[in-house]
């Protein structure tokens, strides 16, 4: 009986071992695809910035363009009347 009780530890032992082992594998791999997600926010918000300072550089532009322009002049309507 002493053998009978000994293998049921061992393979209790043996289970118990396996489901640390799928846990630690599992934690493991969750670091790692939070790490890949970090990664990923970092390069979107850096790439974030760079559009934002593009677009107002554009909008600079447009802005100028269209104060060099006479079509976006504003018109006084009074004097085109008279």
């Amino acid at each position: 009986m002493m053998s009978a009780d000994m293998n049921a530890v061992d393979a209790e032992n043996q289970v118990e071992l396996e489901e640390k082992t799928r846990l630690i594998n599992q934690v493991l791999e969750l670091q790692h695809t939070l790490e890949d997600l970090s990664a990923r926010v970092d390069a979107v918000k850096e790439e974030n910035l760079k559009l934002k300072s593009e677009n107002q550089v554009l909008g600079q532009y447009i802005e100028n363009l269209m104060s060099a322009s006479s079509v976006f002049q504003t018109t006084d309507t009074k004097s085109k009347r008279k």
